[in-house]
């Protein structure tokens, strides 16, 4: 006791003393003002308060940051509304810079976008976003995958360079007929030429690869073709914009000649001096699944210095990034590590910067002739007819089926990101006007945007894409159960809970694991190696229970609307699920917070609107739960998992007539598991069901002592902490939670039964 006032006593003391100290101090240093003369302002303190906080406001950095929450925030949302069309996110965050630019925002509300984006502040915005395309050109290069192109380069070589030879060719003949029209003053047919060749070339690796996983093709033949040829193609399309660059900064061919030789003596020394230093490096880390600073650091100057050098040479420092990715060693868990250290800034943070200024460059509005969009149309056609046909046709003539080759025409005509870094990097060079820059940065979108709706209608014509079946199917008649696990960790209760509802008999039961992860999460580089560790862990724990169980797998768009798809397309009796916090629960504060950003989500919004959620209901469940909750059509059970290890003593507590449909999944425990049922009477419903008290006669009758009816008023904590379980109907426990009853406090793991 005298420690704690002693130790208040020394706080006091120092912080008075110092105080005082300090009051002296600035009263004697007042008395040195002998020569210096007050600013007087006739400004109260108030409006100096203002005038100091607008001043702030208009600071270059809290500009900066002001307009970096503006773009995330409207890309995002751009990019769910693109998701939720089918469409592969970059192409909204792409319309959201759009939107952001000139062409929209700078039309109709022209004081914000002079306030958000003044054109002094454009400077900053352009390198943080050329920052933004070195570090995600570097994850480009890392998750092509060099060995696949050395084992099957041979059998796409064909397809991929015809993919870029024919789209190329046609660009320079459109470059030859709108030239006098189009071409800035000053600039060569060679230069022009060569960019809007280029520009019809190249295909948006990383986006393709995406749709390829999305659609399930990544383990089939036509998807080994596709990313083997877009791979070939990402590398022969850099190598070539580099030596176009070169053409176009030096002037003439003949002047470019000397940047092209400095650029095969870096691609040189890449190769035979960086590449081997990398390997030793990443030999000496080991297998480690975290990397020392000093490894980190090593790494990340060879990218800088690389992407240095290749500016300094005269080919942009996208192609050192590009090549200092493409040159990382091997071992595909170091990359995959890497990946993950850089993925998320570089695409979440600095890639929306650069639609954003893209958009800003942007002016729609300057193609205000009907001739100039006929333009457009052209510019989309030769490009389409370039890359989809010109792929199209190559594949059938190696001798590929029609739907095949027309599924690697209609992926390889994807552009996308890619496309807006030649745009961007033509733009700077001069070598294109405002009204080019327009019509090209169009194409890329529309080109984009046709990719899923010509694979639908492929599909529609020849039949599902891919030759190998992704799910086989299941049984009409059979009593299945399908169960949807986020992550490993829930992966065991569920399957216990599944394995108790259907028992060990294939004969008349079906157990499906279902896995699904967002396209967003996952890279091309790593994805065969997810799903492998992912089917691993659902096998070992089905051998473990010595239980048949099937899995399924995706790479989803959209996780929520695919497992409720997927339960309402096939026969499902019983959907399995991890109950999801919220993060905003349990607190009056929590609950505003978890209602504003809900309403944010514009799924939930939907529902609110609708009618489907209540205004201000409590946010219990994540945003994921909630939906699969609103959306399914089948029985679902929400599993809260405290510490779930067996299943041998399920309470069953009865409060209403809704509650007595939970019987027959107390019925399939006691029959599958011998599990011991306790039933709580808690209002006397069961005194007045006699349908309920014959069933439970007929399960004493096969299973004698395993179920009993308890009338107790008041549940006792050690009472209810004697079982492993507590099955309840979904409204009852929201009645539990709305009475804040202590069962809550000391109940098991709980699975909440939402039925038809």
């Amino acid at each position: 006791m005298m420690s704690k006032y002693r130790n208040t006593l020394l706080y006091v003391s120092i912080i008075g003393g110092c105080t005082a100290l300090i009051y002296w101090v600035v009263t004697q240093g007042s008395k040195l003002e002998v020569n210096t003369k007050a600013i007087v302002s006739d400004n109260t303190a108030w409006e100096n308060f203002l005038q100091t906080l607008v001043h702030n406001l208009e600071s270059p950095l809290a500009l900066l940051l002001a307009q970096i929450v503006t773009i995330v925030l409207v890309a995002r949302v751009f990019g769910w509304i693109c998701k939720k069309i089918g469409q592969p996110s970059v192409i909204g965050e792409i319309i959201a810079g759009i939107a952001l630019g000139p062409s929209l925002v700078g039309t109709y509300f022209p004081e914000f976008s002079a306030v958000m984006f003044p054109t002094q502040s454009l400077g900053n915005l352009s390198f943080l976003s050329q920052i933004g395309l070195i570090l995600f050109m570097f994850v480009i290069g890392m998750e092509l995958d060099l060995k696949i192109l050395k084992n099957k380069a041979h059998d796409a070589v064909l397809i991929s360079h015809a993919s870029i030879v024919i789209p190329f060719a046609l660009g320079m003949a459109l470059a030859y007929y709108i030239f006098e029209s189009f071409a800035p003053d000053g600039v060569d047919f060679l230069s022009f030429g060569l960019f809007l060749g280029i520009s019809m070339s190249i295909t948006a690796f990383p986006v393709l690869a995406r749709i390829v996983q999305e659609r399930g093709l990544q383990k089939t033949r036509i998807g080994t073709i596709v990313i083997t040829c877009a791979a070939a193609d990402d590398i022969t399309a850099w190598c070539l914009l580099a030596a176009v660059i070169a053409i176009v900064q030096a002037g003439s061919f003949v002047s470019s000649l000397y940047i092209i030789a400095l650029a095969i003596v870096y691609v040189i020394v890449m190769l035979k001096l960086v590449r081997p230093f990398l390997a030793r490096i990443a030999k000496y880390q080991g297998n480690s699944k975290l990397l020392s600073k000093g490894t980190v650091a090593i790494f990340l100057l060879t990218l800088i210095i690389s992407a240095y050098c290749t500016e300094v040479i005269g080919i942009h420092a996208l192609f050192g990034a590009f090549m200092t990715g493409a040159i990382m060693p091997d071992n595909m868990k170091f990359r995959t590590i890497f990946i993950e250290k850089v993925e998320d800034v570089a695409v979440v943070l600095f890639l929306p910067l650069f639609f954003v200024y893209t958009g800003l460059r942007t002016e729609i509005g300057l193609l205000n002739e009907p001739y100039l969009w006929e333009i457009t149309g052209l510019i989309i056609l030769v490009a389409t007819v370039g890359k989809f046909v010109g792929s199209a046709i190559t594949a059938k003539f190696v001798g590929i089926n029609w739907r095949d080759s027309l599924t690697i025409g209609a992926l390889m005509n994807t552009r996308g990101l890619m496309e807006l870094i030649v745009l961007n990097i033509g733009f700077d060079l001069g070598v294109m006007t405002g009204e080019v820059f327009a019509m090209m940065v169009i194409m890329a979108l529309a080109t984009t945007f046709m990719t899923g709706p010509l694979l639908d209608l492929i599909a529609k014509i020849f039949g599902p894409l891919g030759d190998e079946p992704q799910h086989k199917g299941v049984i009409i008649g059979k009593y299945q159960v399908f169960l949807f696990f986020e992550n490993k960790l829930s992966l065991a209760p569920l399957m216990k809970l599944a394995n108790a509802f259907t028992g060990k008999s294939s004969v008349d039961t079906r157990i499906i694991a279902m896995h699904m992860i967002d396209s967003q999460e996952l890279n091309s580089f790593n994805t065969q190696d997810y799903e492998e560790e992912i089917f691993e862990a659902v096998q070992e724990q089905a051998t473990e229970m010595d239980q048949e169980v099937q899995t399924y797998y995706k790479v989803s768009n959209d996780i929520e609307s695919d497992v409720v798809g997927m339960v309402h397309q096939e026969t499902c009796d019983l959907l399995l699920i991890e109950m999801g916090y919220s993060i905003y629960r349990g607190s009056v504060l929590g609950n505003i917070l978890g209602f504003t950003t809900r309403i944010i989500n514009p799924d939930v919004l939907l529902n609110k609107v609708t009618g489907r959620e209540k205004l201000f209901e409590n946010s219990w469940f994540n945003a994921r739960t909630q939906q699969i909750m609103n959306r399914t059509k089948v029985p679902l059970g929400i599993l809260i998992n405290k510490d779930f290890q067996k299943l041998e003593h399920v309470f069953l507590p009865i409060f209403s007539k809704g509650d007595l449909k939970l019987l027959s999944y107390a019925q399939k425990m006691i029959r599958n598991n011998d599990v011991q049922v306790s039933i709580l009477d808690a209002t006397g419903e069961l005194e007045n069901h006699t349908e309920f008290k014959e069933n439970i006669r007929l399960i004493e009758q096969y299973k004698p002592n395993h179920i009993r009816i308890v009338s107790n008023k008041v549940v006792s904590k050690e009472f209810i902490e004697e079982f492993d379980l507590m099955l309840i109907t979904l409204d009852s426990w929201k009645k539990l939670i709305e009475t804040r009853s202590i069962w809550l406090n000391h109940a098991p793991s709980m699975l909440l039964m939402q039925s038809l």
